[in-house]
């Protein structure tokens, strides 16, 4: 299916310095759950994002078959560096005035940026109708605050998930694919067929 005819769109955005090889690893594994998960909703593109090293980012086409996606995976290797959420939410915008994005999939494990930035962002975002996912993997006390603040402001929703957790976080990512793809009443219904960690998001999105 072409990325254009998909029903959803959603920016697949992690943290890709040096602490979050496992979980890149983790997530090249999950991801074929997202399109499986929202196939009968029409299909999904994911557009991944990541930042990583000395002021690297990077934003793929449009994607929407899962091969593909994890191929350019697999390509990337995490590369110490600071955070960049600030250019993530920056892209995100700059995606959602060209067309409808459905949602916005945040993973990472801390934040090193100024938080009245990440916030002002966070709420240009949700002016704009896009949710951000922000799943923390461990518990920094520094970044937990902002995340749930970024999920607040865009009407999305924040998670934890534990180091090891693939099931947790697989659950997740599928739950926000489908949001995504078919909107609140999609997750809804999907919460009631799996449980789970979908539950916890659907309690946060009204």
């Amino acid at each position: 299916m072409p990325a254009g005819a998909a029903a959803g769109r959603l920016i697949f955005a992690l943290d890709a310095t040096a602490s979050r090889q496992p979980t890149w690893d983790r997530a090249c594994h999950l991801q074929a759950e997202m399109f499986r998960a929202t196939s009968a909703l029409g299909g999904l593109a994911i557009q991944l994002c990541y930042f990583r090293g000395f002021n690297e980012f990077l934003a793929t086409p449009w994607l929407s078959d899962t091969a593909t996606l994890v191929r350019r995976m697999t390509g990337v290797l995490c590369v110490a560096g600071q955070t960049q959420m600030a250019r993530v939410l920056r892209h995100a915008i700059a995606e959602a005035k060209a067309a409808r994005v459905g949602a916005l999939v945040y993973v990472g494990d801390c934040m090193e940026e100024n938080a009245a930035t990440i916030t002002d962002l966070a709420g240009q975002l949700g002016l704009l109708g896009v949710p951000a996912f922000v799943f923390q993997e461990g518990d920094d006390p520094v970044a937990r605050p902002v995340f749930q603040q970024v999920a607040r402001l865009t009407r999305g929703a924040y998670a934890r998930f534990d180091a090891g957790s693939a099931k947790v976080l697989g659950e997740l990512l599928m739950g926000a694919a489908v949001y995504a793809a078919g909107g609140y009443k999609a997750l809804t219904d999907f919460a009631k067929k799996t449980g789970g960690e979908v539950a916890r998001l659907t309690s946060q999105i009204r």
